[in-house]
């Protein structure tokens, strides 16, 4: 039974990168960047206002202006300012030559004489130098970026309106079972339906991943040998849940063998989640699941889903809170890391929700954390710090 970390680095060091694509820049959210991206001008490309109000000289800051032109955003500037003089600038607007100062229309005052005064000699200057914001050449996003909604104007602003990026992996999701039926069959007594897939599709469908259903496949192991190897005729990876533990009927581990699979990870030492297989061949890649809901979810969450970044060049860095426990907890067995389904109270406290077992949905649906309970640790009082991973 392998530690998390010792697990996961071994699912992560067989990563191998899959091939760069180019895509349309509006379908390109969630993607990972193939190379660096480059801006190719100054931003601003022109020293400009950042208000509403008057460029001048700052010599002639305390004196009457002349008002010589008008100037608003997508304007070029028709007079160069002179001693004395000024021209009203709109945000946005390129300063005239021969400006170095801009003051808000807030701090103006035209007296009689049609002169502009400014009433504020402390004034910030509110111009926007060329290239303050980025130059020229500058390397403005990074290569294995994951693409977010905050990185699409740096793309469109860089004029890549095809960037490069790692394709995804094609990806098959299969339930092992005898025992199950799909949603929308009614089971017998000795039956259930089959939930693991709805939430594994639906847990990669979050990451961008438009990934394939394979249906159920019973236990049988000629079955299991031929929809695992028909799966990988047009997928890189399958994930298949139950079958992965030691009953009788369990074959998955016998089956990846005997097609050729290294079997890397047997079990881990994380709870829930104990049972888990990860196997490789070439560029294959196979998860075994737990059949129990709630291990599969964190399973993919600990293990999958940095897998599949590794697969498209991005290190997958789960975000980790800490706050203070709500209550006294307590375990009897401490042999594997505890990740309990937890919400946060109003005074910020990591609450643990009722949790019966690996098979209780419910818990997890209605939680927004999983609590980590380190390895080796029976008892948290009240009060102590823990650490909490957002779902």
């Amino acid at each position: 039974m392998l530690k998390y970390s010792e697990a996961l680095e071994i699912i992560l060091s067989n990563a191998t990168l899959m091939p760069v694509e180019k895509v349309e820049l509006k379908e390109s959210l969630k993607r990972v960047l193939a190379t660096d991206v480059v801006h190719d001008m100054d931003m601003p490309p022109f020293d400009k206002s950042s208000m509403d109000g008057f460029a001048c000289r700052k010599a002639d800051m305390g004196n009457e202006l002349e008002i010589i032109e008008t100037i608003h955003a997508g304007k070029n500037p028709e007079k160069k300012i002179a001693e004395n003089q000024c021209c009203k600038i709109m945000t946005g607007a390129v300063v005239p030559p021969g400006a170095d100062f801009v003051f808000k229309k807030e701090d103006a005052f035209i007296n009689r004489a049609g002169k502009v005064v400014c009433k504020n000699l402390r004034s910030e200057n509110y111009i926007c130098f060329r290239g303050e914001d980025i130059q020229k050449g500058e390397i403005v996003l990074e290569k294995s970026t994951l693409i977010t909604s905050r990185h699409l104007p740096l793309l469109a602003g860089a004029g890549v309106t095809r960037p490069n990026v790692y394709a995804w992996p094609g990806i098959v999701v299969f339930a092992t079972g005898t025992e199950l039926v799909e949603p929308s069959e009614k089971p017998f007594p000795y039956q259930i339906r089959n939930s693991n897939s709805s939430q594994l599709l639906a847990q990669i469908a979050d990451l961008g991943i438009d990934a394939a259903y394979g249906g159920i496949i019973k236990d049988e192991e000629k079955i299991l040998s031929e929809k695992i190897d028909e799966a990988f005729d047009s997928n890189q990876l399958a994930i298949l849940t139950g079958g992965v533990s030691v009953g009788e009927f369990d074959l998955i581990p016998d089956v990846l063998q005997n097609m050729g699979f290294e079997i890397l990870v047997s079990s881990t030492a994380i709870k829930p989640g104990k049972p888990m297989v990860f196997a490789r061949k070439g560029d294959k890649y196979c998860f075994g699941l737990s059949g129990n809901p709630v291990s599969s979810f964190v399973q993919f969450e600990m293990y999958v889903k940095p897998f599949l970044y590794a697969l498209m060049g991005h290190s997958f860095v789960q975000k980790i809170l800490t706050f203070p426990l709500g209550e006294d907890f307590y375990r009897q067995n401490a042999e594997r890391v505890n990740l309990v389904p937890a919400n946060l109270n109003a005074e910020m406290e990591v609450i643990p929700v009722e949790f019966h077992s690996s098979a209780h949905i419910n818990a997890l649906s209605g939680a927004s954390y999983l609590l980590e309970v380190p390895k080796g640790v029976t008892e948290i009082k009240k009060g102590e710090k823990v650490n909490v991973r957002p779902l």
